[in-house]
């Protein structure tokens, strides 16, 4: 049975490299064409901030608490971001139980570094009292369902989340005590980040790989852009190479890609 499994699945490698030889898919798409892109944001009632999104069956939920803590000894005066992602089970076979593995840490890693370089938050504004007391934002990463291109779809449900996030109001009074209000505000956002992850099949660029394109992939780079069409951070996976000519085209492309998300997807929420 095993064996009958494994060449059958030869078999649909080979199909799928040759539909990508002709510059095709054998979903039907072309090779820079994303599939179909479902974005729910303020799905969990009692959190912060939250987006649901899914790019084909691939499917994320992001929920933000915001919290009140120190901020670092070398920024007193800037609140703090930080970016957990969880695999969950139910998503995956591959996916196991437990710590974190190296697969959730670099997926953090990489929406943490979009969000961060291209200072997505302005993270002067959440500060209370410098050097004591700050807002902590928490961004939480659930992979509900993984058919391939989680940078993508992770970096998009955290940035929808971002954007619909409140903060509660507050006053500090002389002795520095703070008391909390019933009004609220908008997460002070500066740019929109936007990640498109080009990947590279044998000679060929695609972006938003299947799972079963995604086990044929020689190499891939995730490039973040903000509003100003800018690269704010970049990001290499896998063990194979780019030419200086693919780098660039694949920069060209995930700036047209991104300028699309933005104005197709985003629009809609800013």
């Amino acid at each position: 049975m095993s064996e009958s499994h494994d060449v059958i699945a030869n078999i649909r490698q080979r199909r799928i490299l040759d539909h990508i030889r002709q510059d095709q898919r054998i979903d039907g798409r072309g090779l820079l064409d994303y599939r179909p892109i479902q974005v729910n944001p303020g799905i969990i009632g009692k959190a912060s901030g939250s987006a649901w999104v899914s790019i084909g069956k691939t499917k994320v939920l992001v929920g933000i608490k915001v919290e009140t803590g120190t901020p670092y000894s070398d920024k007193p005066d800037a609140g703090v971001l930080t970016v957990n992602a969880e695999l969950v089970p139910i998503a995956s076979p591959s996916f196991e139980p437990g710590p974190p593995n190296e697969d959730s840490v670099e997926l953090a890693r990489v929406i943490d570094r979009g969000l961060r370089e291209s200072q997505a938050v302005d993270l002067t504004k959440l500060c209370i009292i410098p050097g004591k007391l700050v807002f902590i934002v928490f961004v939480d990463i659930y992979i509900l369902d993984h058919d391939g291109n989680l940078f993508d779809t992770a970096a998009l449900a955290a940035i929808v989340a971002l954007m619909n996030t409140t903060l509660r109001g507050y006053t500090v009074s002389e002795d520095g005590t703070i008391q909390y209000t019933d009004a609220t505000s908008p997460l002070p956002l500066r740019n929109i980040p936007v990640e498109v992850t080009v990947v590279k099949i044998g000679e060929k660029l695609l972006l938003d790989p299947t799972i079963e394109e995604e086990a044929l992939i020689d190499t891939q780079i995730t490039i973040a852009t903000g509003d100003d069409h800018e690269v704010c951070a970049i990001q290499k996976s896998r063990v194979g190479t780019f030419t200086l000519d693919e780098v660039l085209q694949a920069m060209e492309i995930a700036k047209n890609k991104a300028d699309d998300i933005r104005t197709n997807v985003l629009g809609a929420y800013r």
